[in-house]
């Protein structure tokens, strides 16, 4: 009998926040730690808050990258994702209130495949529909590009 997965599920967890600058969140079976860099305050043991955003950006379009290729018939071959973004820092300095921290990210996803580049594009189009992490920058008003590049086979 196959077994139905929920389409929409509720995630909690407990956060412990032992400075003002780290914090421990644990997640499934593994303890995740957001901190500052020593120059602001924190002891370095994770990426920072705005780090963790853009490494989730990243994280996320690989997944539901691979998942769109393996749904078309795609081979990726080897992924590499460069990544460009801007960040207006006076929201988190507490200049000003800013709408859009993120005004313009950039990422380039370089595959060295068989595929055509036309099939990456077409991967990309498809990714752009389902990964939740692009959906919620566009929805804050980032400029989000993702270029799906053929590098070599």
């Amino acid at each position: 009998m196959a077994m139905k997965v929920k389409p929409v599920v509720t995630y909690r967890t407990t956060a412990q926040c032992p400075t003002h600058a780290r914090t421990e969140i644990p997640i499934r079976d593994l303890d995740v730690v957001v901190d500052e860099p020593v120059e602001r305050g924190g002891t370095n043991l994770g990426p920072s808050p705005t780090e963790t955003a853009m490494a989730a950006l990243i994280a996320c379009t690989n997944v539901i990258g691979h998942k769109n290729a393996h749904r078309l018939g795609v081979d990726l071959g080897s992924v590499t994702i460069d990544a460009k973004c801007r960040l207006d820092r006076r929201g988190v300095l507490m200049e000003e209130e800013i709408d859009v921290p993120f005004p313009e990210i950039e990422l380039t996803v370089n595959c060295e495949t068989p595929a055509s580049q036309e099939e990456l594009t077409l991967v990309g189009e498809e990714t752009a529909k389902y990964c939740a992490i692009a959906k919620l920058f566009e929805a804050a008003g980032t400029d989000l590009t993702v270029n799906w590049v053929k590098t070599k086979e």
